[in-house]
């Protein structure tokens, strides 16, 4: 939202407060509370008809401020709010500011307003002139404005999953939930959060609409304003990304560590394709017949009658003994996932029961709220009611202990505004909230059945605190290289919002893919966290496309079963810091000024670089940061038609171009990375540490020693690999020494078996 036109003026019909002088600071244990007068104070006279801005800061935990920005401060309190984390621990307040840990919120004193946050003997950040904003318009609305400076070269990430470019600078962004499918300015998951490559992030403390202007509407400024006449945000210091991510997630909660089946290979129905148990069936033998392990099969809408979306009934017409199809699937050893949302048709049973007993959103006349989108004459679930989120889980719970394994909760995002709630919470911060509720009960049903460690979701919309319950899929997308472009960065954009796992349609949601697109999606998606085909109207079982496909399949399957070992660390690293699997290359390297921008590669966890293929021709190219970098597949086809070898070496950095069949896929090794590398390729619950295989590449760069976990063992790398020591149980495993040389390891590529 811009109040400005040009540099100096406001647009019409606004009148803008700013702060202009601090006037008093007010100290108290922990906080500090400055006032400051919006025009310079020179005579007594001056205080008459001026009113004063108050700012209070206070520090949650260690490197971490909270500023609120206030006019009227005598507004009731409205919820929801979001659930932040507190850390006792020491906090410095002096006369004119406050430090937590290695931060510090300081007040200029003197004839001009500012508030700077320092850091490690530098500024990171701060609200200078105009910079605070207390806005009234002509039609009587409210708002409050803040805008922190950027510096030269600064560029800002994140606001939740946002399918444009991955740097957020230009750009005008509302964080307000919306199904806009994967192509547009709209998001499913919208959060008010934003890291720099300065070392710095900010959340904006407003679970409701929050409008961002990052150097768009003050080019070397990022605005964030929301209606009334309190603003709250929180400034997070690094230094680096990672650290940044890490201190994020421990004040709005850390993702659960799904369990490991779920990274495996879903397949599903399809959207509004023709299905039943027969057609189940069939695709599970297909799947078995070309050895292509699969390890969850989800069933999308229709395994519910037309019109009844939801009443969490069978439809049995097509199923008419779900128990034991669920039984005779998970005999085979696969897990199953059913669709549902929060949305309650009116033909449903669900719907005249929930109307009885007061479960479903009202207007304020008493009416259910309806509309004919969707579902003919839907309500909404109201979760704000505890007696509607138990009957509403009750009906989950069933379904679980029938042999549901998972739930796909789609949806979320059309919450309406002109309700009335049971708790009487505001209904512009429930709009965006009303995921998080919806998505925590889902959750909660499978982790009281299945116990910690078990639960997962296939979720679409989240807000802050929303990656707590994985995983989340990018929702739809098209069948073209275009969409998968943008569902990648619409990833990176969400990893660098707090989330930890995440997913995406194999193949594109609308259209029927071109098999070219299909194999290309196929790699991107078995090196991402988690791996989903399904589309609309079309199935997506690889034999449709042609038996390249099905290779293809098979090839990308087994690689990712087999480097389970690693990714469930990866994994375990997200639910334990906050780190995400898939990551921005600026997250790996903060001090690399060429990965500023880079929005079509990304680390696989800390230490695999994936730079997917967007052409039919293979063609693609990649930034490879500095060291000697191996590829982990075979390399591209050259010129003279012969194809490089697994352990061949890139030098970086610099760019690279090349040309890549459909079985690869530029799969890069971080030098003196150590992958642990399992032996299984069938499926990916596993014993992971049982035969387990430690690659160690290029040697000479590990510099010093490494851990390395699996399960419940851990090995500690000697620097330069000379010998790895092994805590845990007894299993047998390896190492293998790939490239690169060391006083007791012979130049080129050594293997030998622990003792």
């Amino acid at each position: 939202m811009k109040f400005t036109d040009g540099y100096w003026l406001k647009r019409k019909g606004l009148t803008v407060l700013h702060p202009a002088q601090l006037r008093d600071v007010q100290a108290e244990e922990k906080t500090l509370f400055a006032y400051a007068s919006t025009k310079p104070v020179r005579s007594r006279s001056d205080t008459l008809d001026t009113p004063i801005v108050t700012v209070k800061v206070e520090a949650p935990m260690p490197d971490v401020l909270r500023v609120t920005v206030g006019h009227f401060l005598g507004g009731a309190p409205t919820g929801p709010n979001f659930a932040l984390a507190a850390e006792e621990h020491d906090v410095l307040v002096g006369d004119s500011e406050l430090t937590s840990g290695r931060l510090t919120a300081h007040f200029r004193t003197g004839e001009k307003w500012g508030l700077d946050f320092l850091a490690d003997g530098r500024r990171l950040t701060g609200s200078g002139w105009r910079g605070m904003g207390i806005v009234d318009t002509a039609d009587g609305e409210h708002f409050v404005h803040e805008q922190l400076d950027l510096g030269v070269g600064e560029a800002v990430y994140g606001l939740g999953e946002r399918f444009g470019p991955l740097v957020k600078n230009g750009q005008s962004v509302d964080i307000w939930n919306e199904d806009g499918g994967t192509s547009s300015e709209l998001s499913y998951k919208n959060v008010p959060f934003y890291l720099t490559n300065r070392g710095y992030g900010v959340l904006v403390d407003h679970p409701g609409k929050v409008s961002f202007e990052v150097a768009s509407e003050m080019v070397s400024r990022t605005q964030f304003s929301v209606a009334g006449q309190t603003l709250s945000y929180v400034v997070i210091y690094g230094p680096t990304p990672a650290d940044i991510l890490r201190r994020y997630t421990a004040l709005t909660g850390r993702p659960a560590l799904p369990p490991a089946w779920s990274f495996g290979l879903w397949l599903t129905t399809s959207f509004t394709t023709p299905y039943d148990e027969e057609t189940v069936t069939s695709f599970v033998d297909g799947m078995a017949e070309r050895d292509l392990p699969l390890s969850v099969f989800h069933f999308d809408t229709f395994w519910m009658r037309e019109f009844h979306w939801c009443d969490f009934e069978w439809d049995p017409a097509i199923f008419p003994d779900p128990p034991g199809m669920l039984k005779r699937l998970h005999d085979r050893g696969l897990r199953t996932c059913l669709w549902i949302n929060p949305y309650i048709a009116q033909r449903s049973a669900m719907f005249a029961e929930g109307m009885a007993h007061g479960y479903l959103v009202r207007k304020a006349n008493g009416d259910v709220w309806q509309w004919d989108r969707w579902q003919a004459g839907m309500a909404l679930v109201d979760f704000t009611n505890p007696d509607a989120r138990e009957w509403y889980a009750a009906k989950l719970a069933a379904l679980v202990e029938m042999g549901v394994d998972a739930f796909k909760s789609d949806f979320g995002e059309r919450v309406p505004t002109d309700v009335v709630w049971h708790d009487g919470s505001d209904p512009e911060r429930m709009h965006n909230y009303y995921t998080q509720l919806y998505n925590q009960v889902v959750f909660d049903v499978l982790k009281e059945a299945k116990g910690e460690g078990e639960a997962v979701l296939f979720a679409r919309s989240a807000t802050v605190g929303g990656q707590q319950f994985p995983v989340h899929w990018g929702g739809d997308n098209s069948a073209t290289y275009e969409s998968m472009a943008e569902s990648l960065r619409g990833g990176l954009s969400l990893m660098s919002s707090g989330f930890g796992f995440w997913s995406h349609d194999i193949g594109g949601f609308e259209g029927r893919p071109d098999p070219a697109v299909f194999k290309r999606w196929i790699a991107f998606g078995l090196l991402s966290s988690h791996s989903r085909l399904h589309g609309n109207h079309s199935y997506r079982v690889p034999w449709l496309f042609d038996d390249e496909s099905v290779e293809v399949l098979r090839t990308f399957t087994h690689l990712k079963y087999s480097l389970m070992p690693y990714l469930y660390e990866a994994g375990r690293q997200a639910h334990e810091q906050g780190l995400p699997v898939m990551r921005p290359m600026m997250l790996g390297f903060p001090d690399d000024p060429a990965v500023t921008h880079l929005e079509r590669q990304y680390l696989l966890g800390g230490d695999l670089l994936v730079a997917p293929v967007f052409s039919e021709g293979g063609e693609v190219s990649y930034y490879v940061p500095a060291g000697r970098w191996t590829r982990y597949l075979d390399g591209p086809v050259t010129e003279d038609g012969s194809v490089s070898e697994n352990g061949s070496v890139i030098e970086g950095p610099g760019w690279v171009h090349e040309t890549h069949g459909f079985d690869s896929v530029p799969l890069l090794v971080r030098p003196g990375a150590i992958i642990p590398v399992g032996s299984v390729v069938d499926r990916p619950d596993y014993a992971h540490a049982d035969g387990v295989t430690l690659r160690v590449f290029e040697p000479s760069a590990v510099a010093e020693a490494t851990t390395v976990r699996v399960g419940e063992t851990v090995f500690v790398v000697s620097p330069g690999a000379t010998r790895v020591e092994r805590t845990g149980p007894s299993l047998p495993w390896r190492v293998e020494i790939v490239g690169g040389a060391s006083a007791d390891i012979e130049a080129g590529t050594a293997t030998w078996i622990a003792s």
